[in-house]
């Protein structure tokens, strides 16, 4: 009778560790919202994240980026911070990345490369 006992228990036991060992899932990465840069101007024109979220920005090319808060209209520049926007004045000497935020505010944020006419972002933040 002992010997059956002593049986189920380390049986019982074996199958609560598997069941324990089955339901232990992986954290999920971080995943931080990034533009790319290429030589004359961003990958896509527009990024759409989460408030309280940084932005990461990646220089691909060689080429120097200097991104700053507000959008090129008509071939001029016009440096202006939206309402809530995060300061943002930052050099890329090519091939770095940095990143920008975070972003606290929700709603419709514009930067641009001083040094690239027409290259503009469109940052919106839910």
């Amino acid at each position: 009778m002992l010997k059956k006992m002593l049986v189920g228990l380390i049986a019982g036991s074996l199958l609560a560790v598997l069941v324990t060992a089955c339901s232990i899932r992986e954290a999920s990465p971080v995943v931080i919202p990034t533009v790319h840069m290429g030589a004359l101007g961003f990958i896509q024109d527009a990024i759409t994240f989460h408030k309280g979220e940084v932005l990461d920005l990646v220089d691909d090319s060689i080429s120097p980026h200097q991104i700053e808060n507000g959008s090129w209209v008509n071939g001029v520049a016009r440096p202006e911070i939206d309402p809530g926007a995060p300061l943002v004045k930052q050099v890329f000497n090519g091939y770095d990345s940095a990143e920008v935020g975070p972003f606290s505010t929700a709603g419709t944020f514009h930067l641009y490369c001083a040094i690239h006419q027409s290259m503009n972002l469109t940052v919106i933040v839910t």
